[in-house]
């Protein structure tokens, strides 16, 4: 039976049954899968602290339900997920609000490394920032031959820590230095060598190949599967929350996302340096 969001709920209300408390993401029950699908086409799938949350709930909700195996995430479009909105309904401020709200336990990033069920990323399209980091999280990422990656944060003005850490451990400080530093663009061929990734496959066989991967992996023993997925979250370890925490709140935050939304380079570049539109 699959079950879609009850969309007809108005206003904020605690998730209840399959509905994860947003419109812009589903759950949809296929057998003894489940799957959550980024859907925010009008604005590429940005994420909203809602939709974070409403992930981080999904998990958990997998995760209590005995009918269910595991999770399979996946985006709509040619975009997987680009990170946090931060183009807002106001002022330039809004990031603040956003910033704060990241600092409440809301993102799924943790919830993902440590699931007692299997979680496959199904990545379609773009996927950089906080979008990057789901798949990143997930035990296992299915990768459209389409999709690319970036880490974008250091353009928009606050120190994400948990990249540094996560990329210097998976990839090595040099190669996290060229991401963060330049926020050059990877394809998914490139993330496939230097090891983010799971596979590529062709686009059109994107869902079947994460849906027969997240199958694999739910037949493995649960116990023991949390024993080696214990280990390997030891061996990622602990990122800096308090300097992070911190940054999403300082005034060169306040200027990265002025100048995201004004499509301009920020005010700590050197003018001879800056280029048209956004970095």
């Amino acid at each position: 039976m699959t079950q879609t969001p009850q969309a007809s709920h108005a206003g904020p209300r605690p998730p209840e049954g399959d509905w994860l408390g947003t419109p812009y993401l589903s759950f949809q029950r296929q057998g003894p899968i489940a799957v959550c699908t980024i859907d925010r086409p009008e604005a590429r799938n940005a994420m909203t602290p809602a939709m974070y949350f409403g992930i981080r709930y999904a998990v958990g909700h997998v995760n209590q339900d005995p009918d269910l195996a595991g999770l399979l995430i996946t985006g709509t479009g040619d975009v997987f997920a680009p990170g946090g909105d931060m183009t807002g309904g106001g002022g330039a401020d809004d990031w603040i609000t956003f910033g704060a709200a990241l600092g409440m336990d809301i993102t799924p990033f943790d919830a993902l490394r440590t699931s007692g069920k299997p979680i496959v990323a199904a990545v379609n399209g773009l996927c950089q920032g906080g979008g990057m980091q789901i798949a990143l999280c997930s035990d296992l990422s299915v990768v459209s031959e389409r999709a690319t990656f970036r880490v974008p944060e250091l353009f928009r003005g606050y120190a994400d820590t948990y990249y540094s850490h996560m990329l210097a451990r998976l990839i090595g400080p040099v190669r996290t230095r060229d991401l963060m530093f330049t926020g050059r663009v990877l394809s998914a061929q490139e993330a496939l060598d230097w090891g983010l990734v799971t596979r590529v496959v062709p686009h059109d066989d994107l869902l079947e190949v994460a849906r027969d991967l997240l199958a694999q992996s739910c037949r493995t023993a649960p116990r023991a599967r949390n024993v080696i997925k214990s280990s390997i979250d030891n061996y990622l370890g602990l990122y800096d929350r308090i300097g992070m925490t911190s940054s999403l709140m300082d005034a060169e935050a306040r200027e990265g996302v002025r100048a995201f939304k004004e499509r301009r380079s920020p005010n700590w570049v050197h003018p001879e340096l800056r280029t048209e539109g956004r970095l």
